[in-house]
């Protein structure tokens, strides 16, 4: 399905599953749909399942919007408590459109709890107290993690009985919105399907024969005790001096225990001046989440560390109080710490939702389907990848998952086909229509200012692409090897991105970042002796000698790096 057919399903005022691969452009789509409901003064409630992923839509985790918290399930006591909060019982009572992002990270009890919260509070018996629902996500990508073993049914949103009850319509995307070469959501998509092609899994290989990179990028495990080595052995290496954060503990002492467990800030924290951490606890009003991630710049006058994020922003890190309480509201047990841990390394299951541009990945021990899907649709694009290992299990995906988005791909279908035939001045009044009954308006004025009022909200300075900033570089004539250091990328990736400003802009000379005579005469010796072996096997589906089999042909002597820029200058004398 296309992103105009969906979001005139959306308009319609359907409960949504929305679903697509990576890149198929889910959080754009759903922008679209919020700022247009904004324009047209309908109360909208944008939120997600994790802290991280609500950054990228701009709104909050459901646990807190809902008032849901840590809780699976929801009680008539649980109700009164979160009635008691006036500023969420308006909100609840006030809502006319959910959206939940990341919706395979919420098990199907926490979104019956949602639905029967919402039922409460709009005082109606329809799913979702008549609440117009759209769920966006992705099956492939992890479920919740559980302390207790669940089983797919109840790991599975879409097993839950409210999942049928709300009569979800399915928008499957399709199309591909992913920049630059389209090596990586090719390969994501063989995944999902189940279907890796012969050319794939050459790529696979050369990807592990690749020599892992000097730079500092993140790395991906699938276990904690690599990620806590890998950890520990770079704050080791760190010169600078060490402090430690000590977490102070108060209360019942078989809970203090348990929250020992389930924090992510360790008891006792070193961190360095220079050490690469992440954030465990979501405080928008300090502008940190549950998987923010920086590097420390500094402490203090009072010993505080002060983090530099990953987007710029700098936040002074005091201790934050996470605690269990009873119904009173009286607090049982407390447990207080700074909300980091070191981050040179991190799980799959903490990069869930996470964009990156460049990532060292090692998939050897992977234990759960879906783990190097994660990995690897958290990259930019494939150039970014440096894979350290994988074993058989890395590539396979969950079996209730594929069969459901089978199923999901065939109702996306069927219904495509049904919406398309309504006329279109049919589809007008019903966007009207849907309007209306959620108090909103359809007055051309009134939805022309509000426009204006939305842009200038939305309004922030031009981004620019990473592929931009380093064409910039590269018009101000810098090396590879520079333009790498100062934007902090693999040589790789730079070479990815020369690659694409070579196609886009034919008029530069880029005669500089040629290789030398040596070495292009070796890379062309060795791609004419395999043109002149005329196996389709060796070329990608661009028409290009794959740098595998280039790499092979010379017995290892010319590294990867060298060979994709040779092979670069070397097409335009073919």
């Amino acid at each position: 399905m296309n992103q105009q057919t969906a979001l005139s399903i959306l308009k319609s005022g359907h409960n949504i599953y929305l679903t697509g691969s990576a890149g198929t452009g889910k959080t754009y789509l759903i922008n679209e749909y919020v700022n247009y409901l904004r324009e047209r003064e309908v109360p909208v409630a944008v939120t997600a399942s994790t802290g991280i992923a609500a950054t990228h839509i701009g709104g909050q985790t459901v646990h807190s919007w809902s008032g849901i918290g840590i809780k699976d399930q929801i009680f008539p006591r649980d109700l009164e408590k979160i009635g008691s909060n006036k500023q969420r019982k308006d909100r609840l009572e006030q809502v006319e459109v959910l959206v939940i992002d990341e919706i395979s990270m919420l098990s199907g009890q926490v979104l019956t709890g949602i639905s029967d919260i919402l039922k409460h509070f709009k005082k109606s018996h329809l799913p979702f107290g008549g609440v117009q629902v759209i769920l966006s996500g992705d099956f492939f990508q992890l479920p919740p993690v559980s302390r207790d073993k669940l089983s797919n049914r109840e790991k599975f949103a879409f097993m839950a009985p409210i999942w049928v009850e709300a009569n979800l319509k399915i928008c499957y995307l399709t199309d591909q919105y992913r920049q630059g070469e389209d090596t990586l959501s090719r390969i994501l998509s063989e995944i999902r399907g189940k279907e890796l092609s012969e050319e794939t899994q050459f790529l696979i290989q050369d990807k592990l024969l690749e020599e892992m990179p000097d730079s500092d990028i993140i790395k991906l495990y699938t276990h904690n005790a690599d990620v806590d080595e890998m950890n520990a052995e770079r704050l080791k290496e760190n010169p600078n001096p060490p402090k430690t954060f000590e977490a102070k503990t108060k209360g019942n002492s078989r809970l203090v225990d348990t929250l020992k467990q389930t924090v992510l800030a360790a008891p006792a924290l070193e961190l360095k001046k220079g050490a690469k951490v992440m954030f465990v606890r979501n405080n928008p009003e300090k502008g940190y989440f549950n998987g923010s991630t920086g590097t420390v710049e500094d402490f203090d006058a009072k010993g505080w560390p002060k983090v530099k994020l990953s987007s710029g922003q700098h936040i002074l890190t005091l201790p934050e109080e996470w605690t269990v309480v009873d119904e009173k509201e009286n607090i049982l047990a407390s447990y207080e710490q700074i909300p980091l841990r070191l981050a040179w390394a991190i799980t799959v299951h903490k990069s869930q939702g996470m964009t990156l541009d460049a990532a060292e990945i090692d998939l050897s021990k992977t234990f759960e389907t879906g783990q190097g899907y994660v990995a690897l649709s958290r990259l930019k694009d494939w150039n970014g990848l440096y894979l350290k290992g994988m074993n058989n299990r890395a590539l396979m995906v969950d079996d209730l998952a594929f069969k459901a988005d089978r199923r999901f791909q065939e109702l996306s279908s069927d219904y495509e086909q049904q919406i398309q035939e309504i006329p279109e001045a049919h589809l007008k009044i019903a966007f009207e229509k849907f309007i209306e009954k959620c108090g909103g308006t359809n007055d051309p004025d009134i939805i022309e200012n509000n426009k204006s009022r939305v842009r200038e909200f939305l309004k922030k300075p031009a981004k620019e692409s990473t592929y931009q900033k380093t064409r910039k570089l590269i018009e101000e004539g810098k090396s590879l090897d520079l333009i790498a250091f100062e934007r902090d990328l693999s040589f790789g990736t730079i070479i990815g991105h020369l690659e694409r400003i070579k196609n886009d802009h034919p008029e530069l000379d880029l005669s500089d970042y040629q290789p030398d005579r040596k070495s292009m005469e070796k890379v062309e010796k060795a791609m004419s002796k395999l043109k002149g072996q005329g196996n389709e096997e060796f070329y990608d589906k661009e028409g290009r000698l794959k740098i595998g089999f280039i790499h092979s042909a010379l017995n290892g002597k010319v590294d990867y790096d060298e060979i994709r820029l040779a092979r670069l200058f070397l097409l335009e004398v073919k």
